[in-house]
């Protein structure tokens, strides 16, 4: 018994001699840059960069198959820094934000069905393109909050996601989780923007949303720097020409125009 003992503890000891040899003679050493370029990086592996992880980004920038813009989560600093490992001129990026493209919670939305399904907006979807009577509204099961890598979404009470600006990195894991396609991502600069993601007008739009754009136009008429369009029934502002001014809230019949700082409950309008 003890021989046998000492048999597989010698035998145990040759082999692991013999791979701690082997993965001193094969080891493949990581070029210095790509080391210096992953401690710059936020290490989320959101794969917001294309890229499975942030090692893969890291090689890939290092091989020129990728420039530092590519990572939505770095800071402007880290940009900087990498930039500069790479020997290439920085150039500053501009900051985008997530924002939800949907106000129908639960108190102002329809339901076609009672789901009973699994929690979780991919799956909701599959049934019909889920219950809420709005074919292009939020599910509201939380997929986005789960994509997050920064924590930076949480579910609010009226069943909508509630999107935190200052830790939100504009990586956009959130967009790519939902299924509907109403987180988007605009720059962090933009003054107003119109959330609904409705393809619907007038009529169509109230049967199964309190707070949906009618697609009316008014904002579009009322732009003094014709900074509005319509787009399939999709009133869409451009930041490059919006100044800011606000005339396009004021008319609006549902008023669900904001800023994105505003973050405001939508009140159902009369319609009477």
């Amino acid at each position: 018994m003890i021989a046998a003992v000492a048999t597989l503890g010698g035998v145990a000891f040759i082999l692991a001699l013999g791979l701690g040899l082997a993965s001193r003679i094969f080891a493949v050493e990581q070029d210095p840059k790509v080391s210096a370029i992953i401690s710059l990086l936020p290490g989320a592996n959101c794969g917001g960069c294309g890229y499975a992880g942030c090692a893969g980004f890291a090689q890939a920038l290092v091989a020129g198959q990728a420039v530092p813009l590519d990572c939505k989560a770095s800071s402007d600093a880290a940009i900087q820094e990498i930039s500069k490992i790479l020997g290439i001129v920085y150039v500053p990026k501009e900051k985008m934000i997530a924002k939800l493209f949907c106000q129908g919670g639960n108190d102002k939305a329809k339901v076609k069905y009672l789901y009973q399904g699994i929690r979780d907006c991919r799956a909701a979807v599959l049934l019909g393109g889920g219950a809420k009577a709005c074919a292009y509204g939020c599910l509201g099961f939380g997929s986005c909050v789960k994509a997050c890598p920064f924590g930076a979404i949480s579910m609010g009470p009226e069943g909508l996601p509630k999107i935190n600006e200052n830790a939100c990195t504009g990586c956009g894991a959130c967009t790519r989780a939902c299924p509907k396609g109403v987180i988007q991502l605009i720059p962090a600069r933009q003054m107003w923007y119109i959330p609904c993601n409705s393809r619907q007008r007038g009529k169509a739009v109230r049967q199964v949303c309190d707070v949906g754009c009618l697609a009316c136009g008014l904002c579009v008429k009322s732009c003094p720097e014709q900074a509005i369009t319509l787009d399939d029934n999709r009133a869409l502002i451009d930041p490059q020409r919006c100044s800011g001014c606000g005339i396009c809230a004021e008319r609006c019949p549902q008023k669900i125009i904001q800023s994105p700082g505003e973050m405001k409950e939508v009140s159902a309008v009369s319609k009477g």
